[in-house]
Order: structure tokens, then sequence, then C-alpha cells
């Protein structure tokens, strides 16, 4: 089970995670997570370049290693870059020091302030210690393309309906998305260009005056 659009009260539980980015202005934040690879992540590129739109790529370390010409490529475009674990850890299911260790192999790569947790997911012991060194990035919609039990207008619809400004949309540049991707990226991208919207890539100044960060250092 998942929610498309993340409701208020779940946001205001983890008042110190970024949902959105503040603000009135018609600018939306898309992300691809679990990328890069050869597939699917040249495509998106394009298909943002098409409409000047920027984003920012929540990358998994392995994947980076194994594609690191194409990691070039996202970096290359002018869009930012995250970190979404080495291995595509889920927090709940991980320990508190692998998973720091794994996160901290996946930092040397990505070189990032940024960190968005795989399927949402941490303790809040892990919550509570990563947020002292990055700034942890969820979102407030949710596309769904990784469903394969729904289709690309389905996951068009997911976004196009709970947009708003500052809004931070969640797709993924992984093979099991890529169908329902191809179909509703440029669909949403022509449509919200329509409606005035602006694309850019998070970036810590963006979202919100960072907390200075603590001293010491991941384990």
């Amino acid at each position: 089970m998942y929610l498309i659009k993340t409701p208020g009260f779940i946001q205001s539980l983890f008042p110190n995670f970024i949902w959105r980015v503040p603000g009135n202005e018609k600018r939306l934040f898309l992300t691809f997570d679990d990328g890069p690879i050869p597939e699917v992540t040249p495509w998106v590129i394009r298909e943002l370049d098409k409409f000047g739109a920027k984003a920012t790529f929540f990358c998994v370390g392995q994947n980076i290693d194994k594609h690191t010409d194409v990691f070039k490529r996202v970096l290359d475009a002018g869009h930012s870059v995250g970190n979404h674990t080495y291995n595509h850890l889920s927090g709940w299911t991980t320990d508190k020091i692998p998973y720091f260790h794994n996160i901290r192999k996946c930092a040397h790569l990505v070189n990032s302030d940024l960190f968005r947790p795989p399927y949402g997911k941490m303790r809040p012991s892990q919550a509570q210690f990563l947020q002292r060194h990055y700034k942890i990035i969820m979102w407030d919609v949710l596309s769904a393309d990784f469903d394969r039990d729904i289709d690309g207008n389905q996951c068009f619809n997911n976004v196009i309906r709970n947009v708003r400004p500052g809004s931070i949309v969640v797709f993924h540049d992984s093979l099991k998305a890529m169908k329902n991707l191809k179909y509703a990226l440029p669909r949403i991208l022509a449509e919200l260009t329509e409606q005035g919207y602006s694309f850019e890539s998070l970036t810590p100044n963006c979202c919100i005056e960072l907390q200075p960060k603590l001293e010491g250092q991941l384990v």
C-alpha cells in the first residue's frame, strides 16, 4: 500500500524532513530514484532537456559504480544528485551501523548533502542521526510509476491531479518503472509546462535554509 499524496498530518510528524519547497511560485521539483541505469536514465535526461527542465536524481551507489558514464551524463546535464544508499537498503530491515556505513559508501560517490531513504523507510534513531548530516528529502506526490498493476495514464493522473507549487514529485529511472515512466513523463512535462510550471533541481539552499551541521562524522 502507498499514498499518492502525502497527507499533511504525516508531514507534520516529521517536521525536519523536506516534503515540499515552501512558496507560491509555480515551480516543481521532479526527482528520480534508483538509477543511474543506461536503459532509462539517458532517456530521462533527453526528455527533461526538451523542456529546459532540471531534476534531482537520488542515486544508488552500486549503480553509480556500474554505470559511471551514465552518472556523469546526469551531472553534465546540470541536474543535482542525492544519496539513495549504496545497495537500496530499507532502514526498517537494516541495523543502524550497517545502514550508516552503506549510506556513507554512497556519499563518497555522490558528494551530496541530500538523502532519500529507499521506500521512505527509516527507524527514528536512524533519522535522528542522519538529519545531523543530511537534508532528508521526502515527497508530497508519488507518481507510482513502479506499480505494474497500473498503467502510464494513471501515473500521469497521479501527478497532474495532485501537484501544487513547490511539490516534490517521485519518479524512478529503473527498469521496473520504465514502461509507465516512458508514457507518463513526456505528457506530464508538456501539460505542466502549459500550466506555467517550471522544473528545478533540489539543492540545500533551494529548499529551506539549512541548519548548521553538527560536529561529528558518520560512523
